[in-house]
């Protein structure tokens, strides 16, 4: 990767800066654009993954995988930190309603929340009696419930994990668990390998991409009543490489990490226009106190530049009750 020193500042810091291409495909991509550049927060990873901004700490936390270790950006200051090590070989990350931090930690096989003193609480490791595969990626609904994907992507190999065998035989599933019973149920077991996952902006619908289907794609399910999902239907299928992580901005546009970058897909599945990235893409998430500044991780490196979109406003968990 090329990156160049120039008077570009954040925060009243130097900074390391790329420049930003996004590539128009659809007329309905024309205003989508944001900064010329793109600034490089860190590029001293060996593979970043799960961004997540914490607003009320004005912070970013994102996984370092095989390092093995959580990082932490202080948007204040700029400065860089371990936030945990060892940790698991955390990879998806999320921040639930009460603004705690939501881990999948594929090398411990386990799903964990990190309570605001700093403990660490396990919310789920097991189901049926049969240890978890290596949760991959996670995201929180307003009602509380924790969904999150299953593949083995942390027990095929010591890169990223503890090479293992699956106790259940496979990687196909997708997971719902209430936190404060602890009742596990699974809400998807057809997927070759699923990855990614993110709510519509009303929460109606849930999108997961599955990495390993050829070509990658992303379905869309509704999201019943009881809590379960129906449909399943292709949403949008990867033209370079596979999708991985992705978001869902205020209008119901998909964000979603690709080898070549950042595929925008119009809520109709159309692909609209991209933004070009030096590095592959794993994941991606908005912050900023208008949720429009987009945190990208990317290969060795994590990313920065602020959009004239905006991240998905999500309901309030008053707003969710008897959905």
């Amino acid at each position: 990767m090329l990156s160049i020193k120039t008077p570009f500042r954040m925060e009243g810091r130097m900074a390391d800066i790329v420049p930003a291409e996004f590539r128009l495909l659809d007329e309905r991509f024309r205003h989508l654009d944001g900064d010329f550049v793109l600034e490089v927060l860190h590029g001293g990873a060996r593979k970043t993954e799960g961004p997540a901004y914490f607003a009320a700490g004005r912070y970013l936390v994102w996984s370092d995988i095989p390092n093995d270790r959580l990082l932490r950006w202080d948007e204040t200051t700029g400065a860089v930190g371990v936030f945990r090590q060892p940790s698991g070989y955390a990879n998806g990350n999320t921040i639930d309603r009460q603004g705690r931090l939501i881990t999948c930690e594929q090398g411990n096989r386990r799903v964990t929340r990190t309570e605001h003193d700093g403990t660490v609480t396990v919310l789920a490791d097991r189901y049926d009696g049969k240890q978890l595969n290596s949760p991959n990626d996670v995201v929180v609904r307003a009602d509380g419930t924790i969904w999150f994907t299953d593949p083995a992507y942390g027990i095929d190999s010591d890169y990223e994990g503890n090479k293992a065998d699956s106790e259940f035989g496979g990687s196909c599933y997708v997971f719902r668990l209430d936190p404060v019973t602890g009742d596990l149920r699974v809400v998807a077991d057809d997927f070759c390998r699923p990855n990614g996952l993110a709510f519509s902006p009303d929460e109606q619908q849930l999108f997961i991409a599955d990495t390993r289907q050829e070509p990658s794609h992303i379905r869309v399910f509704d999201v019943t009543a009881d809590k379960t999902l129906s449909g399943g239907k292709i949403f949008a299928e990867c033209d370079n490489g596979r999708f991985d992580g992705f978001r869902i901005d205020d209008t119901g546009r998909l964000w979603a990490a690709a080898w070549d970058g950042v595929h925008c897909f119009a809520p109709d599945g159309t692909l609209i226009g991209k933004l070009l990235l030096p590095e592959p893409v794993a994941n991606l998430t908005f912050g900023g106190p208008k949720r429009n500044q987009l945190y990208i991780t990317a290969g060795r490196s994590v990313y920065t530049l602020r959009v004239t979109f905006n991240g998905a406003h999500y309901p309030r968990p008053a707003d969710s009750q008897g959905r």
